[in-house]
């Protein structure tokens, strides 16, 4: 049984951080592309960041330069960096496992894993 599970969530002040971590048991991420979506409320659920098998990496616009997605394929662990937070960051971050990192970014759920959500809150 494959699952996600994301840690690293809380509140935060605008301008500040938090890394969020994603474990993964029951598949090994080596060869996924991994990625992190988000969800605010009353709105859909959105990409943020992908990182392939090969480390290559792709954000959504509202994120580049602040956020950075990383992986350490021995700790079957993904990360999101998240720097200099809005206030319009403010949602629920969801880790995902996926074959393809196209999938990620056009929120394809084929053949897809997702965690059960860390909340993450910026204050102005």
């Amino acid at each position: 049984q494959v699952q996600l599970i994301e840690s690293g969530g809380g509140m935060v002040q605008a301008g500040g951080s938090l890394r969020l971590s994603c474990v993964v048991s029951g598949r090994t991420i080596s060869s996924s592309a991994m990625g992190w979506l988000r969800q605010a409320p009353g709105k859909e659920r959105e990409f943020v960041a992908t990182i392939n098998s090969d480390g290559s990496t792709y954000y959504r616009d509202s994120v580049k330069g602040r956020f950075t997605i990383s992986r350490d394929n021995a700790k079957n662990t993904v990360f999101l960096q998240m720097d200099s937070l809005k206030p319009e960051d403010t949602a629920v971050y969801y880790c995902t496992a996926s074959e393809s990192r196209l999938w990620i970014q056009r929120m394809s759920t084929r053949n897809a894993y997702y965690g059960q959500g860390t909340q993450v809150t910026v204050s102005s």
